[in-house]
């Protein structure tokens, strides 16, 4: 992310969680896990953690850093389970009530509760619990699940069985932990939007939502949870519920595009493999005259990488991106926006000058970034400025966890390819084609969803949205 102007796509969050066997100190394990999920959420983060079945929390806005210092990571304790979270929240107010590990007392038991997506029906969900006398002390989807399930769980036999009813109601997306006074429980919708992975280190038992996390702590990646997969990890071992699952999924492609970072392997194929071939696709459908290849930090670069082998043009480092801004922020102005850009994002002027560059990026949204860092390059003495985008044009608003929330937004939506090309600056401007999206990751046996690429929407939008304004025959509940 170059800058919190809404110019680029934002995912939810990241999840993590840890099982051990006896009480011990998991908490500097869930604070190097977040560090490495860190990219998927800066708004937020937390930790939940339990010791002989009492659970405790702490949260708050702000980076894992900033949130836990060495005092607190001293002050938390020791426990055998916990479950961490870093947020950035596509529906909810920028607070602490918002912040996730959500901990919850109830008279069948306390539980913990987190999670990457967004759901279709949580006004709909909303509504019913209000009415029958729930009250909500925040905005997030978090709440409405934990809700859903301690209802559940009042006739329920087991914090399973709560699940297991409560994904009868829950609909969109969805990679979820809980964590029980006993139990560690790993969920995913049954479209398997969302990423989440199993991993083991002696006999811990580890999920996230990225198997970089797993990596960082010296833990080995065993497996993916399935789509619909409802899995229990306990002193008993793991126990699995597939009722929830089917053979139709929708895996966000976006993952492989931007989302996960590169050295994380999601459903059998590798993010930086991915994005290369991306870039290759991109070379072979749109060709360009030039004589260097640059990417964008940081998802451009493997494209940019891919794009210049297939090509033969040679392959450049056109940026160095500051190491020391720990943040995105907003500025009001133009000027000010321009300087935050010139901060964050330097050009190397001898890669570029007097050059024909290719310019590889990850996507366009809006457009203004784009425009920016194309009057860099020239202001750096770039010839001609060739931008290529590693996903197709965004034409539709997407409901299952990121932030193209409007299509109104979305400068593809309104502009065509050539309108876009004079609107930044650019000297030709190439989309990756959407025929490429389901090639990307060749050892992946998921299905992928693409719906903000194509709007084949795998469930139907939340009601009164305005995907209501586009032809509704698009959606026919499948891909």
């Amino acid at each position: 992310m170059i800058l919190n102007n809404r110019d680029k796509l934002r995912e939810e969050c990241g999840v993590f969680g840890i099982f051990t066997h006896g009480s011990c100190d998991v908490v500097p394990e869930v604070y190097h896990a977040l560090h490495a999920l860190q990219h998927r959420g800066q708004e937020s983060c937390g930790m939940a953690l339990s010791d002989d079945g009492v659970i405790t929390g702490f949260k708050d806005t702000g980076l894992v850093d900033e949130v836990f210092t060495p005092g607190r990571v001293k002050k938390i304790g020791q426990g055998q389970m916990a479950i961490g979270h870093c947020r950035y929240g596509t529906y909810g107010g920028h607070t602490r009530e918002n912040a996730q590990p959500l901990v919850v007392r109830h008279i069948k038991g306390g539980m913990a509760l987190c999670f990457n997506g967004n759901l279709t029906n949580t006004d709909e969900l909303r509504e019913e619990l209000e009415l029958s006398g729930a009250i909500f002390h925040s905005q997030s989807d978090i709440e409405v699940i934990a809700y859903v399930i301690t209802r559940e769980r009042l006739t329920a036999p087991s914090i399973q069985e709560a699940v297991s009813r409560a994904m009868d109601r829950l609909r969109g997306a969805y990679s979820l932990l809980i964590m029980s006074p006993r139990k560690l429980i790993a969920v995913r919708d049954p479209f398997g939007f969302r990423p989440l992975s199993l991993g083991r280190r002696g006999d811990e038992y580890l999920a996230a939502s990225e198997t970089c996390a797993f990596d960082i702590l010296g833990a080995r990646f065993l497996r993916e949870i399935r789509p619909g997969e409802i899995l229990t990890i306990s002193d008993k071992g793991l126990e699995s519920n597939t009722s929830h699952c089917q053979e139709e999924t929708a895996l966000c492609v976006f993952e492989f595009i931007y989302f996960a970072r590169p050295d994380s392997v999601v459903e059998g194929s590798g993010v930086h493999t991915a994005r290369k071939r991306a870039g290759a696709f991109l070379a072979s459908a749109r060709p360009a005259e030039a004589d260097v290849v640059i990417g964008v930090p940081d998802s451009g670069l493997d494209a940019a990488l891919g794009f210049a082998e297939k090509s033969g043009i040679p392959y450049g480092v056109g940026f160095i991106k500051s190491k020391y801004i720990a943040r995105t922020f907003i500025k009001p102005t133009q000027a000010e926006r321009e300087n935050a850009l010139r901060i964050k994002l330097s050009v190397i002027s001898d890669t570029v000058r007097d050059k024909r560059v290719v310019l590889v990026d990850d996507s366009i949204v809006r457009g203004t970034t784009s425009a920016r860092i194309v009057r860099l390059l020239r202001e750096a003495g770039a010839r001609e400025v060739h931008m290529r985008l590693s996903s197709p044009p965004f034409l539709y608003p997407c409901y299952f966890g990121t932030d193209i929330d409007s299509a109104e937004h979305l400068i593809a939506n309104n502009h065509s390819v050539e309108d876009i090309r004079a609107l930044i600056g650019a000297d030709s401007l190439g989309y990756l084609p959407a025929e490429a999206l389901h090639k990307l990751a060749e050892n992946s046996g998921c299905g992928f969803c693409d719906a903000c690429f194509t709007g084949r929407y795998p469930v139907a939008p939340p009601a009164n949205t305005e995907f209501s304004k586009f032809d509704r025959r698009i959606h026919n509940g499948s891909k």
